[in-house]
């Protein structure tokens, strides 16, 4: 691939007590149209979830990021939203909701590479 392209990114955030609006960054979501890339990466850091809610059903919240990883990468066992194009699974799994996963705005960039750009963002913003 020639030269850099567009894409966005979202932080995924997971919010113990929602009624609090605090969270902690466990993942990311980068896509890229003219490339057609689509990635996801997360990692749960149960020691600090439990600082903000210890009571929180960290199985629940696993199966939750396993979907949206399924409905990012298109797999069809996850339903009718992961068969849609990249660009509506982009938007859907970014759209604003009130939930215990909830994303932030998408934020733009430049990058040739967006796997690797995906697994620098993965470090800079949760691990």
């Amino acid at each position: 691939m020639q030269g850099k392209h567009s894409y966005e990114y979202a932080v995924i955030r997971v919010v113990p007590r929602v009624e609090r609006e605090e969270f902690i960054n466990v993942g990311v979501i980068l896509f890229s149209k003219h490339t057609k890339f689509i990635g996801m990466k997360y990692f749960l850091d149960e020691k600090k979830i439990n600082l903000f809610s210890p009571d929180f059903e960290i199985e629940t919240l696993t199966k939750t990021l396993d979907s949206f990883e399924k409905i990012c990468y298109g797999d069809v066992s996850a339903g009718v939203i992961a068969g849609l194009d990249i660009p509506e699974r982009f938007r859907w799994l970014t759209a604003v909701r009130s939930a215990c996963v909830q994303t932030s705005r998408p934020h733009p960039g430049y990058s040739a590479y967006p796997e690797k750009t995906l697994d620098k963002l993965f470090e800079e913003m949760v691990l």
